[in-house]
């Protein structure tokens, strides 16, 4: 390849034995601070959001990304892939992925340049407090490299196969305040001790990726896509989550708080980690053995006034709580087809109010319980149980649940003594997930409140639309997320 006289001249020759050569001692020009293929990046191409491998080798070791065509090679020295590709294509400038410097290829010299600053900035988004702060009174608009406007924090999120359900997870809980500020920075986590071998960080660390890029206020994009966090989710999850199989969006929530719970080094204790800091409420449930219906009465009523058949109470902490539909009328009239069933959230909540009953079945025995909420948390999950299985078939609960989207008062379902350490019990709704279709073969979606606009948005994928509140209280919802009021509680920001 051809190189001008003044850039020769620039060049001076030194062996280099930097750790991010594995191929030995190779040698590197002094870094000039101007190169002559600037001109040819192109940044439409640049995807930082996939893994990080080698297009020809597939190793992890030493990429470098072509900022000419967006692929990803191996090593710069002679002989290797990214200088075999600079020198059979004609693309010259490449980044290295893990320490984020840029070089001239097949010439080898670093280049020092602050127009390359938001190429940088793309693949590693950075946060201060200041910044943090300002997200939620942000209202200004960004703008992609298309052109296209977006608000950050309300940006597209790739559909891989069919990881639409674990999608909606992790949009929900990008907008979690006190869960996104925290791993909005890297330091809050990246100290955290975990024994030898342990890989659970890599989960922890690509969740806030994740997060720092659906909130970069200079995305090429105005989308994500979550390949290399679903990589962790199949890995960590032991194949039990894939992006190729549908899921059930709650079981991902479950097990995902949970493991990041575990992978922060968290415990059984409230302030052991972020996750039950933001999550963890607290609830007393009351079981009773119910005698056999076969017996006579008096027997029944003997049975009632002994030890195993009393009443027992159990301690249990929480991070969702699920909600009971009624079941929808067995039979449909002339005119049913157009009647949806429709019911109150308050009556469900009242399954948790200390009073009401429910009977549970098990293989051998019946049990009645009720359920007393003792602490409630600063954002609360609910599960709005929709899907019955049985040995053949799995079967949704059409009911349309009316709620309020603003002061939800959760303090009616709570007894007096618990009523009276809870100085606010009102919440409001921050996220919004709905199911479409049949079991076997439905999508999901989600609605997120940006915070700065007070707008409503639906995500679904790569879509993201305006959506008018009244419009949500419509939807068959599945899994809600309810902010504890500030103006009456204490903060519950993480650290930050």
């Amino acid at each position: 390849m051809a190189v001008s006289t003044s850039q020769k001249s620039l060049k001076r020759k030194y062996v280099d034995n930097d750790e991010d050569e594995p191929y030995g001692k190779e040698q590197r020009a002094v870094a000039p601070r101007l190169c002559p293929y600037l001109d040819t990046i192109n940044r439409q191409f640049l995807d930082f959001d996939f893994e990080k491998l080698c297009s020809v080798s597939l190793s992890r070791i030493n990429v470098y990304a072509c900022l000419v065509c967006g692929k990803y090679f191996q090593g710069r020295g002679n002989n290797t892939h990214a200088y075999t590709h600079s020198v059979a294509e004609y693309h010259h400038v490449f980044l290295n992925l893990h320490t984020l410097k840029f070089y001239c290829l097949p010439d080898n010299y670093e280049i020092i340049d602050s127009s390359l600053d938001d190429i940088k900035y793309v693949l590693n988004p950075t946060f201060d407090k200041h910044q943090i702060a300002q997200l939620d009174r942000n209202d200004k608009l960004s703008r992609a490299i298309d052109g296209s406007m977006y608000s950050p924090g309300i940006v597209g999120m790739n559909n891989i196969k069919a990881n639409d359900y674990c999608n909606v997870i992790l949009q929900a809980l990008s907008h979690v305040t006190p869960l996104r500020d925290y791993f909005l920075r890297e330091s809050n986590y990246s100290k955290v001790k975990r024994p030898p071998g342990d890989s659970s960080y890599q989960l922890v660390q690509r969740f806030g990726e994740l997060m720092r890029k659906l909130w970069n206020p200079r995305n090429f994009k105005a989308h994500v896509s979550p390949h290399e966090m679903l990589q962790a989710v199949v890995l960590w999850s032991k194949k039990k989550f894939q992006f190729t199989e549908q899921g059930d969006p709650v079981d991902f929530l479950s097990w995902f708080l949970n493991a990041l719970h575990i992978a922060l080094n968290g415990t059984k204790k409230k302030d052991s980690s972020i996750i039950y800091k933001t999550f963890l409420g607290h609830m007393r449930i009351y079981t009773r053995k119910i005698p056999p219906l076969e017996l006579e009465e008096s027997q029944r009523s003997e049975l009632l006034n002994t030890v195993e058949y009393g009443e027992t109470v159990t301690e249990s902490p929480f991070l969702y709580l699920t909600c009971d539909l009624p079941p929808p009328p067995l039979f449909k009239d002339q005119h049913a087809e157009n009647i949806i069933p429709q019911v109150n959230l308050y009556t469900l909540l009242n399954k948790f109010n200390a009073v009401s009953e429910k009977e549970y079945k098990t293989y051998k025995e019946n049990f009645m319980k009720r359920f007393e909420i003792r602490e409630l948390p600063p954002f609360l999950i609910l599960y709005i149980k929709r899907f019955t299985k049985n040995t053949f078939f799995v079967e949704k609960n059409p009911t349309i649940v009316n709620f309020p989207v603003k002061n939800v008062d959760f303090g009616d379902i709570l007894t007096p003594e618990v009523k009276a350490m809870h100085p606010c019990t009102t919440y409001e709704l921050v996220a919004n997930i709905v199911h479409d279709g049949e079991p076997s073969h439905g999508t999901y979606r989600v609605h997120i409140l940006h915070k700065a606009t007070g707008q409503w948005y639906e995500l679904q994928d790569l879509h993201v639309t305006q959506i008018l509140p009244q419009m949500i209280t419509l939807t068959e919802a599945y899994i809600q997320i309810y902010e504890l009021k500030k103006d009456d509680a204490e903060p519950t920001n993480g650290k930050t």
